[in-house]
């Protein structure tokens, strides 16, 4: 069994945490134990994409104001305003209705994040809506295969892609991962 992160290893992986880090230090390493992902390669993968989305664990909605997914099909916003209220967040960036909807049934059982979205800018279900996303797009089988690429595509284009980089700040993604390599202790150490 992995050891539990640290606060020391998180700052490590994300030194612009800063104080940031002890409020989501037991969020996140609850999510990670929930949603299986319980290696130094899944751990590490996972790290490298919540420091990219969050700006290190500092933002928890997205930056623009969603206007960009108004009317967008394929994130299930067909109301006026879908956009905007539904744009990315938590520390994957949760994005559209759609989404919304099924993250809420998950987490939940109800749709109560169609009428709240805001609730997933909370530190517990922006944690654990990161470890849902990693579940339900299957991320830790590029994890587990060493593809950090594959892990990069899957949380920013939603897909693999045969581009190797072509994930939005996937050299940043990169730095954390190898990062978190550096920090994470191997899953069995010699003894």
């Amino acid at each position: 069994m992995t050891d539990p992160l640290t606060l020391d290893q998180l700052r490590a992986i994300m030194p612009q945490a800063r104080s940031r880090a002890a409020l989501f230090l037991l969020p996140i390493t609850g999510t990670m134990e929930e949603y299986g992902i319980d290696t130094r390669l899944r751990r590490a993968a996972f790290l490298s994409q919540l420091a990219h989305e969050s700006g290190q664990l500092w933002y928890v909605r997205e930056l623009a104001s969603g206007k960009a997914y108004e009317g967008r099909i394929d994130l299930g916003n067909t109301e006026d305003g879908d956009g905007m209220r539904f744009r990315g967040r938590g520390l994957i960036q949760i994005t559209g209705r759609r989404n919304y909807r099924a993250c809420s049934i998950a987490l939940y059982g109800d749709e109560r994040l169609l009428l709240r979205p805001e609730q997933l800018e909370l530190i517990v279900p922006a944690a654990r809506s990161a470890g849902w996303f990693w579940q339900i797009n299957n991320i830790n089988r590029f994890a587990d295969a060493e593809d950090f690429d594959g892990a990069c595509d899957a949380v920013n284009r939603g897909r693999k892609t045969k581009a190797v980089g072509d994930a939005n700040g996937y050299a940043d993604r990169l730095q954390f991962y190898q990062r978190a390599l550096e920090v994470l202790p191997d899953d069995d150490p010699v003894l």
